[in-house]
């Protein structure tokens, strides 16, 4: 059983499940032990005591990743909020069924499988400078297609998205949650000229003028888009079977904050792959309180900075659970 209306997804996350105190322990219990000085490996330490937690095993390994593209069409691109025209979403989505895009390869490289989700393509969200993106109904469909995405026997998640025009959507959430202006979360996305960043900046202030007193699931429907949603729906998913996510840029990051700004420590099964090129995105990662592992200049999407982590978390776990003990190696442990 799911949901089928907010609400009933607000409860979801009301009720959704803790991480696993023993294995906590035990995990920390075995890293004081490890064969290395104390701390000695850094974030690698705490993110193998905290994937331990969500998997209830003190001595862990990743073994079926998953990395699921989810994408839709905007109503705000008729004006003129991106570099490209809508019809780059449908190309994209063939790019992605027939492998030859960068999460493709970085999938294959992180040795996880991929699918994509193409969201009622033909049927662009409103403009929600007009009116809302979608309403409930719309945005619940879209919220249940990333839920019934997941993987149940993955163990690892990581959600990307594709969408002409979802910077724009992504800056609006941004702005309704976290406040300031429009101007502080608006950036160039598929690369606009100045002209067309102030055409965002006007259409997203727009947009929060008429939607942001909203609750933020509420705002997630008025301002969002269905691959947003979806990416909200499939994260809400994995914290319900415990599997841990990777977040990727700044769209996903602004799909995943209408979660913790509902209900607080929503994300807390999450952490944050990455720091992208979007310019607002540290701002928004300090919203809701993630330190972004990597920092490479990226600003593709499609899960591209997610997927590069799933091998740096599978070798936190190796370590963790694959070195030996100082009682195992016979080493002094001073």
């Amino acid at each position: 059983m799911s949901f089928s209306t907010l609400s009933e997804l607000r409860a979801r996350l009301l009720d959704a499940p803790m991480p696993d105190a023993a294995a906590i322990d035990g995990a920390a219990a075995r890293n004081a032990q490890l064969t290395k000085p104390a701390g000695s490996l850094g974030r690698l330490e705490e993110i193998a005591q905290w994937y331990a937690g969500w998997r209830g095993n003190a001595q862990p390994k990743v073994e079926a990743p998953q990395v699921i593209v989810f994408a839709g069409n905007h109503g705000i691109t008729a004006r003129g909020v991106s570099a490209f025209p809508a019809e780059v979403t449908v190309q994209m989505v063939a790019n992605f069924e027939h492998g030859g895009a960068a999460i493709n390869q970085l999938s294959r490289n992180a040795g996880a499988s991929m699918s994509v989700h193409a969201i009622e393509l033909d049927r662009p969200t409103g403009d929600f400078t007009e009116t809302v993106a979608m309403d409930e109904a719309d945005c619940v469909a879209a919220l249940r297609v990333g839920w019934d995405a997941v993987d149940e026997k993955a163990d690892l998640l990581v959600v990307g998205e594709m969408g002409i025009g979802n910077t724009t959507s992504a800056a609006a959430i941004a702005h309704a949650l976290f406040g300031g202006t429009a101007a502080d979360w608006v950036g160039r996305g598929t690369g606009v000229d100045d002209a067309g960043l102030k055409i965002k900046e006007e259409v997203v202030a727009a947009g929060v003028a008429l939607h942001g007193d909203k609750d933020p699931l509420d705002i997630l429907a008025a301002l969002g888009g269905r691959e947003l949603a979806a990416m909200a729906g499939a994260i809400a998913r994995a914290r319900d079977l415990r599997i841990p996510v990777v977040l990727d840029g700044f769209i996903c990051t602004a799909a995943a904050a209408t979660l913790e700004r509902a209900v607080s420590g929503a994300l807390d099964h999450c952490i944050a792959g990455h720091e992208s090129d979007e310019a607002a995105h540290s701002r928004l990662l300090a919203g809701i309180g993630k330190e972004p592992l990597l920092s490479l200049g990226l600003r593709l999407g499609e899960g591209s900075g997610g997927a590069l982590v799933i091998p740096l978390v599978r070798a936190a776990l190796e370590c963790h659970s694959g070195m030996a003990t100082f009682a195992e190696a016979g080493v002094s442990a001073g």
